[in-house]
């Protein structure tokens, strides 16, 4: 298993891979995400194109399993921004995570933590102090809840992240299923890069 670190232009060749690994495991609950592959190639075009950005791969041999974003919150939408703004947060100072992605059949064994290390490394290195990213809110009782389904609040608490929902946003997309976007609740988690 080989983990890379790329910015810039030198992940365009990857962003294919990121595009179809997004569709694959946004697909599950709590996502329920009904891809869009032309969609999902401009978003991972963003991660190409902003400046100071990250996109970290899982590879085994040349097959990318896994793939994890950051990107600094002044580069990231209007929707993901707005929380922080006239908050005692500064967008300046915060690294947002876009994602983390791995297909089942590699999970547990470490590479989400290696996913969340290598980016606050960019993000110190960069000179950010908050790292942050969003989670979708679903209710408990979602009809599409799986009976063994397990949030993953306590792997981010132990990377250290609070819940902070009152940092709160929306974002649309279509679920699997349905015919039309609808709006999501997403709310934040955060962490300062000194602690």
């Amino acid at each position: 298993m080989r983990i890379t670190t790329l910015q810039g232009l030198a992940a365009t060749p990857f962003l294919d891979d990121l595009a179809r690994l997004r569709i694959r495991v946004f697909r599950d609950f709590p996502y329920l995400y009904e891809g869009d592959l032309a969609y999902e190639r401009g978003y991972a075009a963003t991660y190409a194109a902003a400046a100071g950005s990250i996109i970290v791969l899982a590879q085994d041999g040349d097959r990318v399993v896994g793939a994890s974003t950051g990107i600094p919150m002044r580069e990231e939408t209007a929707e993901f921004q707005a929380p922080f703004l006239g908050s005692v947060w500064d967008t300046d100072r915060i690294f947002y995570f876009g994602e983390s992605v791995l297909l089942p059949e590699y999970r547990g064994q470490g590479l989400g933590v290696r996913f969340f290390e290598a980016r606050e490394a960019h993000a110190r290195q960069a000179g950010f102090d908050l790292c942050c990213f969003s989670a979708v809110q679903r209710p408990l009782d979602h009809p599409l809840r799986p009976a063994d389904y397990q949030p993953l609040d306590a792997f981010w608490h132990n990377r250290g992240y609070v819940h902070h929902p009152e940092l709160s946003t929306s974002f649309t997309w279509r679920d699997v299923g349905h015919s039309e976007k609808t709006a999501k609740p997403m709310s934040f988690w955060l962490k300062a890069l000194d602690a």
